[in-house]
């Protein structure tokens, strides 16, 4: 007997349509921001009245008008053009689709979007705001939700037959609906599918990357743990035993594998799944691979699988046994079940089978474990990886927090403290909510400049092994000495993460105009955002030894202490000059996120002048022109005693045999030299012939004093002093060995190359290090005017 009357089935099926030339005019039109009509002239200012806009030049008769849909119309058409783009090809034409789930004029409720394919029925309801908002309360609309899907299920089983799994979505956008709640919790118990922003993201990420296979993981994602049909997988298969752990070694046909299989991407949308390692697809590497196997290409190697924990578990039926080993050949049954078999290596072979004409005939090589938990899946997705394709740099920062988390040795606890903190920034319904890229989740924030900014500040305790800095131990929020590592984690997180949202918040409500995005604002960048938490330490520190501040300071204490400060920084980034700010954002590279911290500590100084860092100090001596070109004249007379006594010197050892002596160096300057000409003529410089004299280093000086070191003439010269008396000079960190008596040099290399990178305002000496130059330029002249006959003094200091 018919649960409806068949004029309502039919009624019904002339609100969805499975005409190509139909869907893609109808995916046309949602896919856009407006809707869009053609009206004659005269109808056109009532048009403009009623919101619409004129956009484009008049047609003969007609004009071309436009008007921006509501956020609640662009939600519905963005959902039905995904699961357009996921290959459904039977969908709603209209908003008009009322599905009755009784038999009484009451008992329908329009499904916002409706989906149909071979294998499913998808009903979405869809609920959105303009901007984020506190979900409301759904208690009414899900309490009665079970009843309406068993009617829901009795209309399409009466329409479309009992062989598709039918799933009722429950889509949200802009609605913070916590995934504990006890809305959710009554959602999900009617095996119902919440579908957040998260998802939304996720899915159109996959589409991207997976094109026309995107379904799979959709299907997996959507069903997993429902049966797919009931087509039994059995396959012949070798058990084994490997790390411990039991194994399956067998070979699969792609099709089977691309429904049963399932990849722990990276992303918010899988949270519940945690933790999660996997990276999102190349779609052009996907595409050289399908091409590949279509021509006939294959990989030898193994798909490695873990197949989860399951109410219907895998069976092995073993045939025989060997006598000369353990392993085990025979039938393995496994479930035909959406998503039991979480691929850990090799997703581009088994989505590259997913639109190649070998995905049916072809078989593939498989080793499968069971019943792994995700962390051990993750460090074998890592040590697989380690050795391949490098695992980018933002996910290995995400997954630090699920491989260190638990570890014994502090240092690795504070790497995945500070990834979690990252983490709940990310995804904290705030200020910086889904603007840092996460794992797989691209955003206009990278998550690397938190991760540096995190990494040198005292926020976080500094631990080598498990040692801590004891020095700094008193600028952190994380008590060190509390022995309950995980309680001691998870409320320095929460609590760094509070404080951190409430220094953001304060910008972005009182300074938005330089708050900006990561074009534009000072702090929403990612030169800003290293700049701003390492201000934000900086002031922690400050107030920390004016002891204003300690560790157990509450987050909302520790902001109010340093708000005056940071509102002194943001108020002079808002009153910059224009050249000012134009040449701090056109500061680029890796210094350029250290000028912008320079800079906020500036801000800060010039009203609050007891604010004056160590490292602060240090860097306005580095940006000291006079003190600069002090030290660039130190360097160059040092560098030209040296060279003029060495010389000297040798010649005086060995005579006209000197640069045999030194034949290996000669060689290396003789090419230095060679290139040096090459580099001129190539850029079109005057034409110069470079002496290979002129291409020492300051290494090839220090090689030549040790190896000469105590070397004397053969006959006898009143007043000659060796390398060791004329070189050895005491720094103060020792003074017993060869070692000792020429580390000046190469204290002085190192300053030296910090004065040739100009450039790099970072660079360059502080006072301390100007006075060293000093000393050794001084020590250096008295020494070899000692040494030196007065008819010599003048030409050797000139």
């Amino acid at each position: 007997m018919a649960f409806i009357d068949p004029v309502q089935v039919e009624q019904l099926f002339t609100k969805l349509t499975t005409d190509k030339s139909s869907l893609g005019k109808i995916y046309k039109a949602r896919k856009g921001q407006y809707y869009q009509k053609n009206v004659h002239h005269n109808l056109v200012d009532e048009m403009l009245k009623e919101g619409w806009e004129d956009y484009t030049s008049p047609l003969k008769t007609k004009t071309k008008l436009r008007k921006e849909k509501g956020h609640d119309t662009k939600f519905e058409d963005d959902i039905w053009c995904q699961l357009y783009e996921l290959g459904y090809r039977c969908l709603n034409t209209d908003n008009t689709f009322r599905l009755p789930y009784g038999k009484g004029e009451n008992e329908k409720k329009q499904i916002d979007v409706i989906a149909i394919n071979e294998d499913s029925i998808l009903l979405v309801e869809c609920k959105s705001a303009q901007k984020v908002i506190r979900a409301p309360s759904y208690k009414t609309e899900f309490e009665g939700l079970e009843n309406r899907l068993l009617g829901f299920k009795k209309t399409l089983e009466q329409m479309f037959g009992k062989d598709k799994k039918i799933k009722y979505i429950f889509a949200t956008r802009n609605i913070k609906l916590n995934s504990t709640s006890t809305d959710i919790e009554r959602l999900l118990s009617t095996n119902s599918f919440h579908y957040n922003d998260n998802t939304y993201d996720y899915i159109n990420s996959v589409i991207k990357s997976y094109k026309e296979s995107a379904h799979y993981q959709f299907s997996a994602m959507l069903f997993k743990g429902q049966s797919i049909n009931k087509n039994k997988i059995e396959v012949p298969a070798i058990q084994g035993i490997m790390g411990g752990k039991k194994y399956y070694m067998f070979s699969i046909e792609p099709h089977t594998l691309l429904k049963i299989g399932f990849i722990l991407h990276r992303t918010s949308a899988n949270e519940s799944e945690m933790p999660t390692y996997q990276r999102l697809l190349i779609p052009s590497r996907l595409s050289g691979i399908r091409k590949f196997i279509d021509k006939g290409g294959y990989f030898p190697n193994s798909v490695i699988l873990n197949f989860s924990k399951n109410k219907n578990k895998l069976q092995f039926e073993a045939s025989s046994k060997e006598k000369s080993s353990i392993s085990r050949n025979g039938t393995l049954k496994i479930p035909n079940t959406y998503a039991i078999a979480y691929i850990i290596d090799g997703q581009h072979r088994v989505y590259g089978y997913a639109g190649s004409t070998y995905k049916d005939t072809n078989t593939i090589p498989v080793v499968a474990f069971e019943g792994l938990e995700s962390t051990d899946q993750l460090e074998m997705f890592m040590n697989i990886n380690q050795n391949q394709k490098a695992v980018s740099a933002t996910l290995r920062i995400t997954l630090e927090e699920d491989l260190y988390w638990g570890s014994e040795i502090a240092a690795s606890r504070i790497k995945a403290l500070r990834s979690s903190v990252i983490q709940r920034l990310a995804n904290n319904q705030g200020t910086l909510f889904k603007k840092i890229s996460i794992g797989e989740d691209r955003a206009p924030l990278s998550a690397n400049p938190f991760s540096k900014a995190l990494t040198k500040t005292t926020l976080l305790p500094k631990a080598n092994g498990n040692k801590y800095n004891e020095d700094l131990l008193k600028y952190s929020m994380y008590n060190a000495y509390n022995n309950d590592h995980n309680t001691e984690m998870s409320q320095t997180r929460d609590k760094l993460v509070r404080f951190l949202v409430l220094c953001y918040d304060y910008v972005e409500n009182y300074f938005p105009e330089i708050f900006g995005d990561e074009h534009q604002g000072f702090i929403l960048s990612n030169r800003g955002t290293f700049a701003y938490i390492s201000l934000i330490s900086s002031l922690n520190e400050f107030e920390t030894d004016k002891g204003n501040l300690r560790t157990s300071t509450s987050s909302k204490d520790r902001f109010e202490i340093i708000s005056e400060y940071l509102q002194a920084a943001l108020e002079g980034l808002q009153n910059l000059p224009k050249e000012e700010e134009e040449e701090l954002k056109s500061k680029l590279g890796s210094g350029a996120d250290v000028a912008w911290f320079r800079k906020f500590q500036l801000l800060v100084h010039e009203k609050y002048r007891d604010y004056h860092p160590s490292d602060l100090i240090d860097w306005q001596e580095r940006q000291d022109k006079d003190l600069q070109d002090k030290a660039r004249n130190l360097s160059t007379e040092i560098e030209r005693l040296l060279k003029n006594t060495i010389l000297s010197q040798l010649k005086t050892l060995y005579n006209d045999d000197w640069e045999l002596e030194i034949a290996p160096i000669k060689r290396e300057c003789e090419k230095r030299a060679s290139e040096e000409e090459e580099r001129r003529y190539r850029e079109k410089l005057d034409k110069k012939e470079i002496k290979w004299t002129e291409q020492f280093f300051i290494t090839d000086y220090k090689n030549i004093i040790e190896k000469h070191w105590s070397k004397s003439p053969k006959d006898f010269l009143p007043g000659f002093k060796t390398f060791e008396t004329t070189f050895s000079i005491n720094i103060g960190e020792g003074f017993n060995s060869k070692n000792d008596k020429t580390k000046w040099l190469t204290i002085f290399n190192s300053h030296r190359n910090s004065l040739a990178h100009e450039g790099t305002k970072e660079k360059g000496l502080n006072i301390k290090e100007v006075d060293f130059l000093d000393k050794i330029h001084q020590e250096l002249t008295s020494r070899i005017n000692q040494n030196t006959p007065n008819n010599k003094k003048l030409a050797l200091t000139e």
